[in-house]
């Protein structure tokens, strides 16, 4: 297999896709990195360049929702690093109520940025791909995305689940050829994002859950529920058990 040296990590300036950032760094890949916020992203490139002065990163501002600007974005990436080897589809938001209860606006941003705007990045580093004929195409989906989900994870959950099956269908179409499609569900794993409610049971640090990522993205596994353990395991009781046990999760 060879290694994919020039990787795009969206959702890059907090996080998981942050730390992702860092591990691929510590590899000696060059990065091309976008978010909103590109104070931060701005930070994160001096930290990298410092601690791996041989490798190239290129950051630029983006908003996946802005669905033509993560078409332009991803073209210039691809021109700043002559190439590119690997997209991480990785921004996403955790916002949330239940189904009608007056959370409408909350859900729909949580499907439009976790399903559309997913698409628009498949879309862009599918085309550049398909150029190339070689590439890997990574999407960041959730272990809430193998089991319909209560509460304030309802829409989530299906957003979630919605492009775990879109990769699918996308590494169906491409059977056969040099590009790969992986998909990544991970567990509770600290971040900024999951910082904004309770703590759940299971949760590892940012760093243990992000290294287990970069570990399954780097073996291109069809599909990885990550840490491993216990999520793989986990991953099966959750698809099997009755609604009314998942219903008490969330």
């Amino acid at each position: 297999m060879s290694i994919r040296k020039r990787i795009l990590i969206t959702g890059a300036s907090s996080g998981l896709g942050e730390q992702m950032a860092r591990d691929f760094a510590a590899k000696g890949r060059d990065l091309a990195l976008c978010a909103r916020r590109t104070d931060r992203l701005d930070r994160l490139r001096e930290e990298l360049l410092a601690a791996h002065p041989g490798i190239k990163v290129s950051v630029r501002a983006l908003d996946v929702n802005d669905h033509a600007r993560v078409f332009e974005v991803f073209q210039a990436f691809r021109d700043d690093l002559g190439g590119l080897d690997r997209v991480v589809v990785n921004a996403g938001v955790g916002k949330g109520q239940p189904i009608g209860t007056g959370g409408f606006e909350a859900n729909v941003q949580t499907a439009q940025t976790n399903f559309v705007a997913a698409l628009a990045q498949c879309e862009a580093a599918l085309e550049i791909f398909r150029l190339q004929q070689a590439g890997h195409l990574v999407v960041v989906s959730s272990m809430s995305a193998v089991r319909g989900m209560p509460r304030t994870m309802t829409t989530y959950a299906a957003s979630k689940a919605g492009i775990a099956a879109l990769a699918e269908g996308i590494r169906a179409d491409l059977i056969g050829t040099p590009i790969k499609v992986s998909t990544v569900l991970p567990g509770y794993i600290a971040s900024e994002l999951s910082s904004r409610s309770a703590k759940m049971p299971l949760t590892v640090s940012t760093e243990k859950g992000v290294r287990a990522m970069v570990k399954a993205i780097e073996a291109e596994r069809a599909q990885a529920k990550v840490p491993g353990w216990p999520w793989i395991p986990l991953g099966f009781v959750i698809r099997h058990v009755p609604l009314r046990f998942v219903a008490k999760m969330g």
